[in-house]
């Protein structure tokens, strides 16, 4: 999987064409630009990370709106954010980007070598870790494996065939999504919501429920529970992964208006 790179400078320094060349050579694809919004939204490619390096020609230009188009994205896709930069400049980062947005940063003078091989092992182990975890819940083992088939490439996929199985997961590993069967034999998918929201250590972990069946009363049923949203497994692939997708982005985009 390629890894794209985000390089913000307003400077080709060698300072920052050397580091530029070591990241090229670690196999990352950098896309080096200035704090322009029309040169960082012309950038298509899913990014890995991205890295601003600071100097005072960014500041004096209006980089505000650049700036902060860069801390929202690196929120709501989950984008490490690495900067560079000394004592004052750094400084002026902080002004626009809270701290706690900055995955790492590093303070001048800097060793190229180091810098982006530390860049390459943090993305290298945290890569995973980064992604969204997802519990699927189902007593059909070919449902699990199709599901866990269609979101594996984006998310970390786990699978539990009964209501019992999925709290215990939950009790050691909290996911940030639950795909929830409603029709299960013994414990069905309306008791299972009622554990989860019952156990304080996971009762905001949201809920998705999976159905088959998509007529309104059994749609009204389902939504009673007030659950976060429906699937039906009638549904093409492309459009489940779609709906996963359109959830976080707006779960995301609710952390950012609070």
């Amino acid at each position: 999987m390629a890894k794209h790179l985000l390089l913000i400078s307003e400077s080709n320094s060698y300072l920052v064409t050397s580091l530029k060349n070591k990241l090229e050579s670690l196999r990352f694809d950098v896309h080096m630009v200035n704090a322009d919004m029309g040169e960082i939204t012309a950038i298509r490619e899913e990014l890995s990370a991205i890295l601003i390096c600071a100097s005072e020609a960014l500041f004096e230009k209006d980089s505000q709106q650049a700036i902060n188009y860069i801390k929202d994205k690196s929120i709501e896709e989950d984008i490490p954010l690495f900067c560079e930069g000394d004592t004052e400049e750094l400084k002026q980062i902080h002004s626009m980007i809270p701290s706690h947005v900055i995955t790492k940063e590093y303070l001048r003078p800097i060793n190229v070598t180091e810098l982006a091989a530390d860049m390459n092992d943090f993305i290298k182990s945290a890569g995973k870790h980064l992604k969204k975890k997802i519990l699927v819940v189902d007593d059909s083992g070919a449902m699990l494996r199709n599901v866990k088939g269609w979101l594996e490439d984006k998310y970390q996929v786990a699978l539990a065939n009964s209501g019992a199985m999925a709290i215990k997961y939950m009790a050691l590993n909290r996911p940030d999504l639950v795909l929830l069967d409603y029709e299960m034999p013994i414990v069905d998918g309306r008791q299972v919501l009622q554990m989860i929201r019952t156990e304080t250590e996971f009762s905001d972990v949201p809920v998705i429920f999976l159905t088959s069946k998509g007529d309104k009363d059994s749609v009204m049923q389902v939504m009673s529970l007030k659950p976060e949203g429906y699937l039906l497994k009638t549904m093409e692939p492309a459009q489940i992964v779609k709906a996963v997708d359109e959830f976080f982005v707006k779960q995301r985009g609710e952390k950012l208006n609070k």
